[in-house]
């Protein structure tokens, strides 16, 4: 792939190599989610799939990338059209729901499962479908001025009533921030094939980023 030209230069051919062959499933295809797929693929990803349910909504666009035209539509599907129109790679969109009855039918198969979904339930039950398939797994979250990038089992899913919410604060800079450290965390995993000392706390209004075992 020719476009990834600087990002082979600056990596090595190996590496990219391996982040071209890895099966990836991208869990949710909103601010994170999306952001991540598109990242991923700019560095040469080849095997990513994104599974997200929803329709994109007009409150979406400021952190999510997609353009008005195409409100209404599946956000997966809508993604994997995207990335074949800019970049030429096919990413596997699945418009479906994660539940306790599709979650280890939609994951098999993969080499790592990044979960950016934004509700309780679905995280739990990509957590559950991972451990049963002894697929690493990566988490990612954002809440107000915080975001965070763990590994599973390191990973606890929130409790608590009001957690859910769809209407919570979000800054698209902290977006961007948190996407291009899960990026990062996944190539250094590809490249050394250890989780330690990959998780990360983010806090926007000080600019840090902070290893959880610094």
């Amino acid at each position: 792939m020719s476009f990834t030209l600087h990002e082979n230069r600056y990596r090595g051919r190996e590496l990219l190599q391996q982040l071209a062959n890895c099966r990836i499933t991208v869990c949710g295809g909103g601010a994170l989610g999306a952001n991540l797929v598109e990242q991923l693929a700019r560095c040469g990803a080849a095997g990513l799939t994104c599974i997200d349910r929803d329709r994109l909504e007009e409150q979406n666009l400021a952190t999510q990338p997609y353009g008005r035209n195409e409100l209404g539509g599946y956000k997966a599907t809508l993604l994997s059209a995207q990335i074949y129109r800019e970049l030429g790679l096919e990413v596997k969109g699945v418009a479906k729901e994660l539940t306790p009855d599709t979650a280890v039918r939609l994951l098999r198969g993969s080499q790592l499962v990044v979960d950016c979904l934004d509700n309780r339930a679905a995280r739990l039950c990509v957590q559950e479908a991972c451990r049963k398939l002894e697929l690493p797994l990566l988490h990612g979250g954002l809440n107000g001025d915080y975001a965070e990038v763990v590994w599973d089992p390191v990973y606890t899913v929130p409790s608590g009533v009001g957690e859910d919410v769809c209407d919570y604060p979000l800054a698209r800079n902290l977006v961007t921030l948190t996407v291009a450290s899960m990026a990062e965390v996944i190539l250094k995993w590809l490249e050394s094939g250890n989780r330690e000392c990959l998780n990360l706390s983010l806090t926007l209004r000080d600019l840090a980023i902070r290893s959880w075992f610094d």
